[in-house]
């Protein structure tokens, strides 16, 4: 396989990165097919999470993922010499061996790791990625550099389990050899999967490793240990300039050839670059990239399933309806993926039920669950960037009923006491013991952030529906409709200012007509507790409040939430601020909220920064704040919360869309308008 040039930006580490076992452990990779199927590890090849894997498939996509290949551990031969460039740490806390010491580079190209090994006078180079659309992870191999052949042995390390699950050895997996490799059978019912490589040979040799130790498991507080089952051992010899491909497969069907494999997906990545404009900067196609490994199939027996979603993010989270809503515009919009964003727009609105999408699939299959009142208006808003981006007005056209019968049932009730209150036009929402809004952690049966009443985002996202209503009627020659909808935008507007503003504190209160929380000057029950939550009331551009109060809100978020990587979620001079996300799950659950930086908050406050100074250089420098961390943690993407104490640690899931999706969604917003000042 001959060395390529790639037209874009490598993301390269430099050496000092990995140099060490720590800076090598905490960098991770990430790559995708499409389907909610995965594969990901670390720098250092040692996996430290139970979601590390070579071969984690989606076999119901996008859920039913499951752990096949956990690892590859490679051995070169050359010159006399024995090289392992794998690494594990064990239940003791040994480690061993210590491959990455044997590395000379890592970056991704288009955005697929590569490894570069110095081997004595040879350069060992090793690829990784997935075939679009197929559970079905390559493994690359390629001799350059070098002064006589080298000999490869690959030990895949097996097994068949949930990939939120561990497993423990000594049963028995079935091992049927095939040319060139073997099919493995876990037990009876489970999917089969083969194992092969496309030159050189196959020993069977079952066997079990044991207690494999995995730290970030140890530090979230979780079960840490592992055993993993070898079926046997590949072995290839490679001449200077050689590649052998190494291939795990869950599909019945012969995986396409290596090289034709490889050029079909850098040509598909490199086509979705070229949908962006050329001059962006090289984090920025880094992330359009990135945004790719978010779009998924949904597939389902009945038609009703069948379409495209949105992974809320990895390793561990499925498709949410939330989050889905708040990343479409940046994932699939600002990259120019209009019919797949019509795909997942029509792919929830099937599942509308009393008014209300869902806000999550659960990952094995079980019914929708219908438990927050932000997803369904988040809809609006991706709607509404849908068609200006597209201008589609046949599926606004085809939605519009549905859309009705949504902002009916708000208005009339539906679950969980999401209803409009008939005196003010504002919506409140919530029952004890249920988290409605994104703030929403429990412990045990505790709620961490009770927002019980009217929540200043719902009503900023409320607000925005109305008037989009009002747009769309206007559009679709709905006069009645259009006029009925821009007098409730209007009551609505005049309610919130006298709701939410708080002229003592210079701040939109959190909750208003909360059940905790103290009372305000009107007697009314208030959380005046400072969060993110109220930038939406500038950010969303609908105008709420009058410039001098816009002004405020945005610059106290700037002054006490703002970091370089998001907003904190709750001032730190709070008593209940939390400034280190850490320990076991209740641990965590606390500080999820209470302090926490989010970074797709930093996406709303930039453009909620424009609006109010409409300075459009600072404002794409707060999100350029984001660039050095797509080099820390997951390579390439943004993760999905760090600590709010500096030096912000990231923390969470390592990939999460809405936090690459509201930084694309802010910056091509801003550039745009950079191009045509004075343009809304």
């Amino acid at each position: 396989m001959p060395a390529r040039k790639s037209f874009m930006d490598k993301l390269t580490l430099p050496r000092s990165d990995f140099l060490d076992q720590d800076s090598a452990f905490a960098r991770e990779w990430l790559v995708t097919n499409g389907l909610g199927g995965f594969a990901c590890g670390t720098v250092a090849q040692a996996n430290t999470r139970r979601y590390h894997g070579i071969l984690v498939s989606a076999l119901a996509p996008p859920g039913e993922r499951t752990v096949m290949v956990a690892k590859l551990d490679a051995t070169a031969s050359y010159q006399g010499s024995h090289f392992e460039l794998a690494c594990n740490e064990y239940a003791d806390g040994t480690i061993a061996p210590h491959g990455f010491a044997h590395l000379s580079a890592f970056h991704l190209e288009d955005g697929l790791p590569v490894w570069t090994y110095a081997l004595a006078d040879a350069r060992f180079e090793e690829r990784i990625w997935m075939a679009y659309g197929r559970n079905t992870t390559y493994v690359s191999f390629t001799l350059r550099h070098a002064s006589q052949a080298l000999d490869l042995s690959l030990l895949p390390l097996c097994t068949y389990r949930d990939y939120h699950a561990h497993t423990q050895g000594g049963w028995s997996l079935d091992v049927a050899g095939e040319a060139r490799g073997c099919r493995v059978r876990a037990f009876a019912g489970a999917r089969s999967y083969r194992l092969l490589i496309d030159r050189g040979r196959f020993l069977t040799g079952a066997d079990w490793y044991w207690h494999f130790r995995h730290r970030i498991e140890a530090e979230r507080g979780l079960d840490v240990l592992e055993d993993l089952f070898r079926p046997g051992v590949f072995h290839a010899r490679l001449a200077p300039n050689e590649t052998v491909t190494w291939i795990a497969t869950a599909e019945s069907e012969p995986p396409t050839p290596a090289p034709m494999a490889l050029a079909e997906e850098v040509r598909r990545r490199q086509g979705l670059v070229a949908r962006v404009v050329t001059t962006v900067p090289p984090w920025i196609r880094e992330l359009t990239l990135a945004a790719d490994q978010f779009i998924v199939a949904r597939t389902a027996a009945d038609d009703k399933t069948s379409g495209t979603t949105i992974i809320a993010g990895y390793p561990w989270f499925s498709d949410w309806g939330r989050d889905t809503m708040i990343a479409l515009p940046g994932l699939v919009l600002a990259t120019q993926r209009y019919a797949e964003a019509a795909s997942i727009l029509r792919t929830f609105a099937a599942y509308a039920s009393e008014g209300m999408l869902p806000n999550r699939f659960p990952d094995q299959g079980e019914a929708p669950e219908y438990n927050t009142v932000d997803a369904t208006l988040w809809y609006f808003h991706a709607l509404s960037a849908y068609v200006e981006a597209s201008g589609d007005q046949e599926l606004l056209r085809d939605l519009f009923p549905a859309l009705l019968e949504i902002i009916e049932w708000h208005r009339r009730g539906t679950r969980f006491g999401i209803k409009v209150d008939a005196e003010d036009g504002l919506l409140r929402a919530g029952e004890r013991g249920v988290q409605l809004t994104w703030m929403d952690a429990k412990v045990g049966n505790r709620v961490i952030t009770p927002r019980i009443g009217k929540p200043v985002e719902v009503n900023a996202l409320w607000h925005f529906a109305l008037a989009s209503m009002a747009r769309w009627a206007q559009m679709l020659h709905e006069q009645r409709l259009a006029k009925q909808f821009e007098r409730n935008a209007v009551q609505v507007a005049r309610s919130f200012a006298r709701a939410f503003w708080c002229e003592a504190r210079g701040y939109l209160y959190d909750v208003v007509d909360a059940t905790e929380g103290e009372l305000d000057a009107r007697g009314r029950r208030v959380d005046a507790s400072l969060r993110a939550n109220q930038i939406f009331a500038v950010s969303l551009g609908t105008k709420l409040l009058d410039a001098r109060r816009a002004r405020a809100v945005v610059d106290v978020c700037g002054r006490e939430l703002l970091t370089p990587v998001g907003l904190r979620t709750l001032a730190a001079g709070d008593p209940q601020y939390v400034g280190v996300y850490q320990g076991g799950p209740e641990e965590r659950d606390a500080a999820y909220h209470r302090g926490t930086v989010w970074a797709w908050l930093l996406g709303p406050f930039a453009l909620a920064h424009y609006r109010v100074y409409q300075d459009v250089d600072y404002a794409l420098s707060l999100l350029a704040g984001l660039a050095p961390h797509l080099g820390e943690g997951c390579l390439g993407t943004i993760g999905e919360i760090f600590d709010g104490n500096a030096p912000h640690k990231p923390r969470g899931c390592f990939a999460q869309a809405w936090s690459v999706a509201q930084t694309l969604f802010a910056w091509h917003a801003l550039t745009r308008r950079a191009a045509a000042p004075g343009v809304e």
